[in-house]
This record gives structure tokens, sequence and C-alpha cells, in this order.
């Protein structure tokens, strides 16, 4: 995201997505605000810049709304029903009602927010995959109905494009298998010990699969060049066991983070410097939104003047 607003040629909007919130957990609305402010000071924490980007939130743009109802016409339900990730989340939270129309929906909303800006680039992990295709099914859809409107979105991915979660499945807030920006000192300690590892290594002796291990892929983002190197084969050849390698991954995630909770302890310290980026980032996307909707009524010919 830094390497985007960075680059000069990117014009990017960053927004807490409240509403899709809602889609796997419509009952615990209790955190949302407080999620949401917190939300945007890990961004700020981390180096975004509201002078370069764009923050908002999704709820107060109302015509995020309007647009997912109009796409909604339009996409057919086995588009829907095909996607790999409501698939996966029916089967593994069987603890939560997800039997709605807004879970299996969201995607639709998701492609809403994209296309709405006008997006040429989606900045995704790779499970995100899937959706950026579906909106890119959906933007064809409604261009080959009513007119070329759209641009069709392209999925932009990091180096690393799949993180997972410390179970071993993806990292989602709804798996309750992730480690936060904010996270420090004995949380990530423990986070870090509780992470799966190669099925294959049940002992110390036994040599290990760098490639196939999720605590190494967490090295390779945090660690240096030195200690990437030297773990490999170090792990291939039993030389060091996974205790001691989470040790030096929880030292090398508290070593980068620091500057970052430097930054975030300003931002706690200064809530209303936080409020008045998000009131600013409303007003500069709900213009762009309103002038994107106007184009979709008259394509659709439901722009009505009395």
């Amino acid at each position: 995201w830094i390497a985007l607003q960075n680059h000069g040629d990117y014009d990017c909007f960053y927004f807490v997505a409240d509403w899709h919130a809602l889609t796997s957990d419509y009952a615990g609305t209790g955190e949302i605000r407080a999620n949401t402010i917190d939300m945007v000071i890990d961004w700020l924490s981390a180096g975004l810049d509201p002078v370069k980007s764009t923050f908002f939130i999704q709820s107060t743009i109302k015509e995020h709304a309007e647009l997912f109802l109009l796409l909604s016409m339009i996409t057919p339900l086995a588009w829907l029903e095909r996607n790999p990730t409501y698939k996966e989340m029916k089967e593994e939270l069987i603890q939560k009602d997800l039997s709605t129309f807004g879970f299996l929906g969201y995607p639709v909303l998701q492609a809403a927010d994209i296309i709405m800006y006008k997006a040429y680039g989606v900045p995704v992990g790779v499970d995100q995959l899937p959706h950026v295709e579906l909106t890119r099914e959906i933007a064809r859809r409604f261009n080959f109905l009513y007119g070329e409107i759209f641009p069709i979105p392209e999925p932009l991915l990091t180096e690393v494009p799949k993180l997972l979660g410390i179970d071993g499945r993806k990292m989602s807030k709804s798996y309750d298998n992730s480690i936060f920006m904010s996270d420090r000192g004995d949380v990530l300690k423990k986070k870090v010990a509780a992470m799966f590892t190669d099925p294959q290594r049940q002992r110390k002796r036994d040599p290990g699969r760098p490639e196939l291990c999720n605590v190494f892929t967490f090295h390779q983002l945090y660690s240096t060049g030195e200690t990437v190197a030297e773990i490999p084969p170090a792990c291939r050849s039993a030389a060091i066991g996974c205790i001691e390698c989470k040790r030096r991954l929880a030292e090398a995630i508290a070593d980068g983070m620091r500057p970052i909770h430097e930054r975030r302890e300003h931002y706690l310290r200064h809530p209303e410097e936080v409020r008045a980026i998000i009131e600013d980032g409303n007003v500069r996307a709900a213009r762009i939104a309103e002038a994107t909707l106007c184009e979709v009524r008259e394509a659709m010919k439901i722009c009505h003047e009395l």
C-alpha cells in the first residue's frame, strides 16, 4: 500500500469496510465504531499518508449501497454460489449464522466498493483473487449492457501474496488467528509460539522443510537477509529447533514493528487528528462516488429529473 501511494501514478483509496463486518457477524456490532478508528490508526502507524491517499468509512458513502443494489440486479446467482470463500467459511464457521443474503452477496458489495472509484488495480492477497475476478466479470457485464462506464480492474499482488494465520488457515479476524499490528510483548510472543510449523517435524532432531513452514514465511518478511539465509540449511539439518526459530521471529517482528508502535501511541493520544483525517477522506470519496452514480443512473436510464 505504501509503495502504491508513493509511486506517483496511483490515486489510492483505502476504506474501512464496516458494512462487510456485518456479513459474518450481524449480531456483534458493539465494537464496530471502536474498530473503525483502530483500523485507521493502524494505517497511519504503518506509514500511509492521508495527503497522498484517501481514507474513508464505507457506510458514510451511501452510493456504495445503491451501486451494490444495481449490480445485484445483473449478477447471476451461480456466480456467487461458486465463490470458494463462501463455501469455505460456511463449512468452517458453523457456529455463525451465514445463511443470509448479506453473506452470499457480499462479493457484489465488494465489486461496488472497487468499481465505484473506477479502479484499475486492487492490492489484495492471493485468497482474494476470486473476488477480484468476480468484480471483473460484473464490470464487464455492466459495460456490455449499459455502455463502457467502468475500467476492468487488475489484482495487484505483493512479493508474499499470502500469509497464513497462526493456525495454518488463511489469516482472518473471523478465524481469530491473526497477528495484529498492535500486538507486542507477551501477546506477540504467545501468538508466534502457537504458530503451526512443518507437520512432519515432530521432534527437534527431525529435519525440517522451511519452504512448507509458515514461520519461515514470516521470517522472509521481518528478519534480516542474514537470518533468512541461515534458517533454511539450519532447519533442514535440524541444527535449529522450532522453538528457537520462533523466538528469533518474535524478536524480528518486535524490532520491525517498534517504529509503528511509536507512531501508534501518538495517534492514540490524539484521536481528534484521526477523526479529522476520516472526515476529510469521507468528503473526497463522496464527491467521486456521487459523480460515478450519476453516470451509472444515466447509463441505466434511471436518472429521473422531474
